[in-house]
């Protein structure tokens, strides 16, 4: 069985396949180095979690100096690892690393899709805690719930938290070796950020594979996990929002557009499918804010996507929702760039973005393109209602850059998500 850990290590020296640097994730997860806490990786499955750690290690022993041999990866994806089916499965692999390969000094141990190894959170609150070797933890999942709960039964703080999202439009660029600008970013809206799909050649392999992946977190993360029964209600569900990504929608009136589908349900099953899809980053929710009364308004909400392929290549035509997918683009740009993204309302106008971390906010409204005074009036007027000095920014596609009203800067989509 330890051949199998072997061949999928790098103890020889063998190169790393690591793909295009993703640099701002390696120099966030590199602030992190060298202490006791377990490294959490969280994101949407075929994200590019593997590859991100396939980097680290990569960077650990050609900027840091670690041995090879004082890494050890399992990668729960790889079939050949099914054996590993739990936590004592895993202490065995663990003991016979330490008896075959003999490393010395600090181990950094890297386990890939961590939620597949029942009872996983006991080894790692176990090595995290081990006194008499000293272990450095970075572990992955596909799911928020499950190891956000079990994280904090075991680990009581003792861990960092980083979420992955697909390539950003700047990683698009340099990936295609393209120029910044209108023609490169509708590209970028229409492919979306996975990885694996910038290998793939036309429009219907894509297809095919987000129909597969859809599929596989539907299955992998949804049905299987949670004993879902009615398949079909969820499915009709995912097309619904995935069609109408970037609307408003409370739970009852999804309920009512399901039932008059001929689906029978309620809005406690609604909710909890919705919470799956949330918690294996299928989607975002963004709930309505009011600025001037200063709290969360119950009822409407947004939900985006996790990534715009998904939209493009499983939803309506491309050219009858542009300004959905640039709002969708955006809201990922912000999360990205570590905001928590709500959207707004003040005295009965909508804000699309309230954007906040640490002590920055940011105001954003996103329009396909400014093409009237009254377009301009009402994006730029919404901004103006709200009485604080925190940054306003109007978002679009239009070439031309307006420059900036009572303080509210104009900026091109392009340009707004070149960071």
């Amino acid at each position: 069985m330890f051949g199998r850990i072997r061949e999928f290590n790098f103890w020889n020296n063998e190169p790393i396949k690591s793909g295009y640097f993703r640099e701002s994730y390696i120099n966030a997860f590199s602030k992190y180095l060298n202490n006791s806490l377990v490294k959490v990786i969280l994101g949407q499955r075929r994200v590019g979690k593997s590859t991100l750690l396939r980097m680290l290690m990569e960077c650990l022993i050609k900027r840091e100096g670690v041995p090879p041999e004082n890494i050890l990866f399992i990668n729960k994806d790889i079939h050949a690892l099914d054996f590993i089916i739990d936590s004592q499965e895993l202490q065995k692999v663990v003991d016979e690393y330490h008896k075959v390969i003999n490393p010395q000094g600090k181990i950094f141990v890297f386990l890939d899709e961590v939620q597949e190894i029942k009872n996983w959170e006991k080894i790692v609150n176990s090595l995290s805690q081990d006194y008499t070797r000293d272990y450095e933890l970075f572990i992955t999942g596909s799911n928020a719930q499950l190891l956000s709960t079990e994280l904090s039964t075991y680990l009581s703080g003792r861990y960092i938290r980083f979420e992955v999202f697909p390539f950003s439009y700047k990683e698009f660029l340099g990936i295609k070796s393209l120029d910044l600008g209108k023609p490169s970013f509708i590209e970028y809206l229409k492919s979306g950020g996975m990885p694996e799909t910038y290998n793939l050649m036309d429009d219907e392999i894509k297809t095919n594979y987000f129909t597969g992946l859809r599929d596989s977190i539907v299955l992998k993360d949804i049905v299987q996990r949670h004993n879902i029964r009615d398949i079909y209600l969820l499915e009709k569900l995912i097309a619904f929002l995935t069609d109408s990504t970037g609307s408003y929608f409370s739970i009852n009136s999804m309920v009512n557009y399901l039932k008059s589908a001929g689906y029978k349900t309620n809005g406690e099953t609604v909710g909890a499918y919705l919470g799956y899809l949330k918690n294996a980053y299928f989607i975002h929710e963004s709930v309505r804010y009011d600025i001037q009364g200063k709290k969360i308004l119950d009822g409407e909400r947004k939900f985006y996507l996790n990534d715009l392929g998904f939209k493009y290549f499983l939803s309506s035509p491309f050219e009858f929702g542009i300004s959905k997918y640039l709002e969708n683009a955006v809201y990922l740009h912000l999360k990205r760039m570590g905001y928590a993204v709500n959207v707004g309302k003040i005295k009965g106008k909508e804000i699309d973005f309230i954007a906040e971390k640490e002590k920055e906010k940011l105001y954003i409204q996103v329009v396909y393109l400014l093409a009237d005074e009254s377009v301009i009036e009402r994006e730029f007027g919404n901004l103006e209602r709200i009485n604080d000095n925190y940054e306003k920014i109007v978002v679009s596609m239009d070439e031309l850059n307006l420059g900036s009203r009572k303080g509210i800067k104009h900026v091109n989509a392009w340009e707004f998500m070149r960071a």
